[in-house]
């Protein structure tokens, strides 16, 4: 399985973002998948995760009604449109697959219950 994160860069404050994960390797529409992000010194957060189908989502309170995952299950594509960013929005972002279909909002937030990780991409927002 491969994850390909890409559409990271520099922004300024209150711009926009799209992030991209292109996954390989495994059947796509029938995997829970993920935003993470790890800003320098901090340990990895959730940011917002999408079912196989797409119908479900979850996000991390500081980011809803700014970002938004969706998922394309055609193209094996997933993505990540983030609006009005802040500085504290810095961070390297990864997306991941779950190893587990079950809707557990708790879960699905846990780092730990994905087993696949694609290898980040960079986010910086400036004041």
């Amino acid at each position: 399985v491969q994850l390909q994160a890409s559409g990271g860069g520099l922004v300024q404050a209150g711009g926009s973002l799209k992030l991209s994960c292109v996954v390989s390797g495994v059947t796509f529409s029938s995997s829970w998948l993920g935003w993470f992000r790890q800003a320098p010194g901090k340990e990895r957060e959730f940011v917002a995760a999408v079912s196989g189908s797409g119908g479900i989502k979850y996000y991390e309170d500081s980011v809803k009604g700014r970002f938004t995952i969706s998922r394309d299950n055609a193209k094996n594509t997933m993505s990540l449109q983030m609006n009005r960013l802040i500085p504290e929005d810095t961070a390297v972002y990864y997306c991941a697959r779950r190893g587990s279909a079950t809707t557990n909002p708790i879960a699905t937030r846990s780092a730990s219950d994905y087993v696949d990780w694609g290898q980040g991409t960079q986010v910086t927002v400036s004041s």
